[in-house]
């Protein structure tokens, strides 16, 4: 069963805040050697994913469930908090979690474009006509 809105907010927002305080609590071991910042930077994209989770949870909760998230505001802004968080702990972190978090938000593009159609694509009078010319012509 699904989570309400309301309980997937409070959850991801809960989930984002235990993985920042986690890499700052250890900080110093994901810093001393490469493999490590690697890790770190996965972890800064498991806060931005869960940050982004947060935020649109909220957003649909507060304007109403055909709420989307959009890149210019939400997607930039979690992206950023993200890098903060990873910036804390070493700067190769910020690099992997851009990497990481660039391809999680392709895949959960990809999956929500499966689930719920395309609906981001406005419908332009070009398209229209094309489609109504080709009405015509089958006819």
């Amino acid at each position: 069963m699904a989570a309400s809105n309301s309980t997937s907010f409070l959850l991801s927002f809960l989930i984002s805040l235990l993985l920042f305080a986690s890499m700052q609590l250890f900080r110093t071991q994901l810093a001393s050697n490469q493999p490590m910042t690697i890790i770190g930077g996965f972890i800064g994209s498991l806060v931005f994913i869960s940050l982004l989770t947060a935020v649109s949870n909220f957003e649909m909760n507060t304007f109403g469930p055909g709420y989307q998230a959009r890149i210019i505001p939400e997607v930039i802004t979690c992206l950023f908090i993200a890098m903060i968080c990873c910036g804390l702990v070493h700067r190769v972190c910020v690099t992997t979690c851009i990497i990481f978090s660039l391809i999680a938000l392709y895949y959960i593009n990809r999956i929500s474009s499966s689930i719920y159609g395309n609906a981001g694509v406005p419908a332009t009078g070009y398209a229209t006509q094309n489609l109504l010319s080709n009405k015509k012509k089958q006819k």
